[in-house]
């Protein structure tokens, strides 16, 4: 039976829409990319899910004695950047404005604001070589698709926010990446891994530094054509594929060469308790991931206060 209290968030039908919302948050994060100090594995860069949106959370200017931030407001359907000097400027969100508006707008505001910044103005990954300042043709903001991704989003958070909290280890923020669009929180054994190859992206390099498991949710793409739920352990321990997941619905599947755990958004609307059928395939993808790439998982855990 579908759990009518989670959105019929889709990807095929509302392509345009999720790139452009993609596209909006794609020019934000490098904005913060640019002004914010370097954190690793590139969690400066990140977006956070509030109670009214997506905002880019605080970023310095003035050498650090002010500061600002950039939210979507999901409430209002507007952009609202907000200064420690008492400033606030909005922008409303609308089906028709195109990223090249946004792109000028936004930067027409911090120009006023005396905030200086220049950014690559070029989409990251997403197979369009044009400049942000020219791309006229993504114009398709659509408050009710945005507003079932949000929801998605903040109900996702709360569950990622819980399984957090049962590891001592080091543990990502629970964030929104402008890269691929994905919500996701990471594990760390403590260990480094393998150095990736002299070739490879320094965005990968950085991530990738030290021993994880990732878990995530991204809203659908070119690849995957809906909403869906993933974990990856880095490096790939052979033979993960035959580890048993939770629910019998979740299946190992091929990507870039390593198997990753999906759990489709579809399927999870299908449950009953969808809350902790998620925790189970959280928890399922890191006990197969963990238990052959023989991490310390007893030490790790955190147990209950009653039993410390």
């Amino acid at each position: 039976m579908e759990n009518t209290l989670l959105p019929d968030l889709k990807y095929v039908g509302f392509e345009k829409e999720k790139l452009t919302l993609h596209l909006f948050l794609q020019i934000v994060g490098k904005i913060k990319l640019k002004l914010t100090p370097r954190k690793n594995h590139w969690w400066f860069v990140t977006h956070y899910i509030t109670e009214k949106g997506f905002s880019s959370g605080s970023i310095p200017y003035n050498n650090g004695f002010s500061s600002f931030s950039i939210a979507f407001n999901i409430v209002t359907h507007q952009l609202e950047i907000h200064t420690s000097e008492g400033d606030l400027r909005t922008l409303n969100l609308e089906n028709g404005l195109s990223i090249a508006d946004f792109y000028t707008q936004v930067f027409a505001v911090l120009k006023e604001l005396d905030i200086w910044v220049k950014i690559l103005d070029k989409p990251y990954d997403l197979g369009i070589e044009k400049e942000f300042s020219v791309i006229s043709e993504y114009y398709h903001y659509d408050e009710s698709y945005v507003e079932k991704l949000w929801k998605t989003l903040l109900w996702t958070e709360s569950v990622f926010k819980e399984f957090s909290g049962r590891f001592y280890g080091k543990t990502s923020p629970v964030h929104l990446y402008w890269h691929s669009m994905d919500l996701a929180v990471t594990r760390f054994s403590g260990k480094k891994a393998p150095k990736m190859p002299a070739e490879a992206r320094i965005s990968d390099k950085d991530a990738y530094s030290h021993e994880c498991i990732s878990f995530g949710f991204w809203p659908g793409d070119d690849k995957v054509l809906e909403p869906a739920f993933y974990s990856y352990t880095f490096p790939k321990p052979e033979n993960i594929q035959n580890e048993k997941l939770r629910p019998a619905s979740a299946s190992w599947e091929m990507s870039n060469g390593s198997p990753m755990a999906i759990l489709t958004y579809a399927n999870l609307r299908e449950e009953e308790n969808p809350r902790q059928v998620l925790l189970d395939f959280m928890e399922s993808a890191y006990q197969a991931g963990a238990r052959l790439a023989d991490w310390p998982i007893d030490d790790l855990n955190v147990q209950d206060l009653k039993d410390l």
